[in-house]
């Protein structure tokens, strides 16, 4: 049997420790379902589940997966995590009438949800993603292309258009499965490869790579610390001359009641900076109920010796 840090079981009770969060588990456990579904079901706002799920998604109890213009929030695939979730929902009543309240309102709000998302197209985000990697020159990299994350399946077709050596790394099986449907349905012939470990690129990944890459795409949603491990590593994986683009989900700022500590940009600004990466590019993407912060980045090296050959000589 497994024994888990007592700093792990701490993080859990905090994160599923409040009554919202509570019902959100029990909710995610039977499905995959979005913001609105669960926002219906618990008959709160979106802002503030979206908050409770931020928590919950950063306590490693859940996972946000896309499937088409939806996002999707379920139980974490991570076995202690998982196995955690499921002895802390079986002290509860499942007839309980606000759990029953629940169901039922999650139903009936993922149903017609389910049906739209069948016959939907490319959403409005995705295109706003793959329109900011082509306008930021990922035509024709010099060399293969990495994808770390998968949750935007369009950064996995813009790198497999781009480069025929392509590879890419999901953080769960359920998450490799997905990205390997969606390419064979695009016709992509790109490497999908699973995490070897809980983060979204940790060391054994860096080694079983094995090569330097002349782009990699960074899809996180991580929380702080995590994210900057994964730009430390993917700027250690790029090639000479090679360009790092990123992709991070954040918070909206409006309506939240929350202290602004640091605005997201400056925030992502200073996280490139602490991996030594030069930002070239940095602009916000909001559609489909979704915020992303995108941007493009070069290492520190490269960028200062580009600048000095561009000034030329001194006189």
């Amino acid at each position: 049997m497994n024994r888990i840090p007592l700093a792990d079981v701490v993080k859990w009770l905090q994160a599923a420790g409040e009554p919202s969060r509570l019902r959100l588990l029990a909710l995610c456990t039977e499905g995959a379902l979005s913001v609105s579904d669960l926002a219906q079901a618990l008959r709160q706002s979106e802002p503030r589940v979206s908050r409770h799920l931020k928590i919950l998604s950063e306590g490693g109890l859940i996972v946000r997966m896309r499937q088409g213009q939806w996002v999707h929030y379920r139980v974490a695939d991570q076995a202690e995590a998982a196995s955690f979730v499921r002895g802390l929902l079986a002290q509860l009543d499942r007839s309980d009438p606000v759990l029953l309240r629940d169901r039922t309102g999650a139903r009936a709000a993922a149903a017609p949800r389910a049906e739209r998302a069948a016959h939907s197209a490319e959403s409005r985000l995705g295109r706003a993603i793959a329109g900011f990697i082509t306008a930021s020159g990922l035509s024709e990299p010099r060399g293969a292309v990495l994808v770390i994350g998968v949750s935007h399946p369009e950064l996995l077709e813009c790198a497999a258009r781009a480069s025929p050596r392509c590879t890419a790394v999901a953080p769960s099986r359920r998450a490799a499965q997905a990205a390997r449907a969606f390419a064979e349905r695009r016709g992509l012939s790109c490497r999908i490869l699973k995490g070897a470990g809980v983060e979204l690129l940790g060391d054994a990944d860096t080694v079983r790579l094995g090569e330097a890459f002349a782009a990699v795409l960074v899809d996180s949603s991580a929380g702080e610390e995590a994210f900057a491990r994964t730009l430390q590593r993917a700027r250690g994986l790029l090639a000479p001359g090679g360009r790092l683009w990123v992709f991070e989900r954040y918070e909206s700022l409006e309506g939240s009641r929350e202290r602004v500590v640091e605005h997201p940009l400056a925030r992502l600004r200073r996280l490139l900076g602490d991996a030594s990466l030069v930002c070239e590019r940095l602009s916000p993407l909001e559609a489909d109920g979704e915020h992303v912060l995108a941007a493009v980045a070069r290492p520190l090296v490269v960028a200062a010796a580009a600048e000095a050959g561009a000034a030329g000589p001194a006189a």
